[in-house]
């Protein structure tokens, strides 16, 4: 698959920390974003970390990530 421009701009921590969150909201019973045939739940094992990657990698998730602006000076 190829990457998204928000899946480029990243780093390694950012992603796990997104897929963590989205996983933790789909075993507590959220909505998922996806629309899965029962083929490819048996495919993901019905995991929710799983669902929360194909979802993060086919970005469609609504999560922003707010960094810390430092400032400089001199």
């Amino acid at each position: 698959m190829e990457k998204t421009k928000l899946e480029e701009k990243l780093t390694r921590y950012e992603r796990a920390r997104i897929i963590g969150a989205r996983a933790l909201q789909i075993s507590m019973g959220a909505p998922l974003l996806l629309k899965l045939k029962k083929e490819e739940f048996e495919n993901l094992h019905f995991s929710p970390i799983e669902i929360a990657k194909l979802e993060f990698l086919k970005g469609i998730l609504p999560i922003t990530i707010k960094r810390p602006v430092t400032l400089k000076r001199e």
